[in-house]
């Protein structure tokens, strides 16, 4: 549980960053499940109190678990004792769930750190969903610089398309072609 301790702390830091048509707007929230084995739930991103995206650790790492059983199917290799081999196949299977938006607590977590200790302009180049949706929330991202994404954002997950055309429709910014 990385953020336990300081999640109050992170949170606030976090909303600070937010852009002001969206502050009232866009929530973040963590939910720990005491009776789970590992203490952990899942983390939220909500806007108008709707969940927008929900990172389920019980949801993920089950999925996790499907897609390392497809990988090893495919491989027609169910040797278990590599351990070198079930990292390698364990890393293949998270990060295909992470290109399709589907991310445990300790994800957001995880992006919220390298987001926190990353230049906007790092942040922005960044290949990870959750830091690229933090950004296109940020304070720090101007008008110029979301205009200048509009192209490349379609090639974006769609919950990064979500967020750009909130970014622009609480910046009263048209969009000139349809991201969603």
């Amino acid at each position: 549980m990385l953020y336990q301790p300081k999640w109050s702390k992170a949170k606030k830091h976090l909303k600070s960053l937010i852009c002001e048509p969206l502050r009232s707007r866009v929530d973040f929230q963590v939910i720990n499940y005491r009776k789970a084995h590992d203490g952990l739930g899942r983390a939220v991103i909500t806007v108008d109190k709707v969940e927008q995206l929900s990172m389920c650790t019980i949801t993920a790492e089950r999925e996790e678990y499907y897609r390392e059983r497809d990988i090893r199917r495919n491989l027609n290799d169910f040797d278990y004792d590599d351990v070198a081999k079930n990292r390698f196949i364990q890393d293949q299977a998270h990060t295909q769930l992470k290109k399709e938006g589907i991310f445990a607590q300790y994800d957001f977590f995880s992006s919220l750190e390298e987001y926190f200790n990353s230049s906007i302009e790092e942040s922005l180049k960044s290949y990870d969903i959750l830091i690229k949706i933090l950004c296109l929330l940020d304070r720090r991202v101007g008008k110029r610089t979301l205009h200048n994404m509009e192209v490349s954002i379609l090639g974006e997950h769609e919950l990064v398309r979500y967020f750009y055309e909130l970014r622009c429709q609480a910046e009263n910014m048209h969009i000139a072609s349809d991201c969603s």
